[in-house]
């Protein structure tokens, strides 16, 4: 498949998800602008984009990463975004838990939290 036949970066991300996403500002932001247009021509456009992985699946690594590494804003993002592709909220709680053994039980313990606030209150 072509670089041209692929969907573009922000058809990816609104399949990630959905129609609305927290994390980009309703009125554009002169200093975030570039970060976001890059953001969506080079990750989603580009990585998300790959082929030899259903983004189902990409969407699960990047919520162990974010995990992992204590991004929890945009852990929240992309919890959503899982849900949105279809990972049970059962499914989650067990990478999340499964990310214990490696980057920590504290590690594991706030993006658990952060689950549990998304379920809680949407």
């Amino acid at each position: 498949m072509t670089q041209d036949a692929r969907p573009s970066g922000a058809s990816i991300r609104e399949r990630v998800f959905g129609g609305g996403n927290a994390q980009r500002p309703t009125q554009p932001d002169p200093i975030l602008a570039p970060f976001f247009e890059t953001a969506i021509e080079h990750v989603w456009g580009g990585v998300w984009n790959r082929p030899g992985l259903e983004l189902k699946y990409r969407s699960l690594v990047v919520v162990s990463a974010l995990a992992a590494t204590g991004h929890h804003e945009e852990l929240k993002a992309h919890l959503r975004g899982a849900l949105n592709l279809g990972w049970t909220v059962d499914e989650l709680r067990e990478a999340l838990l499964q990310i214990s053994g490696y980057a920590g039980f504290s590690a594991a313990h706030e993006a658990l939290d952060v689950l549990s606030e998304i379920v809680a209150h949407g």
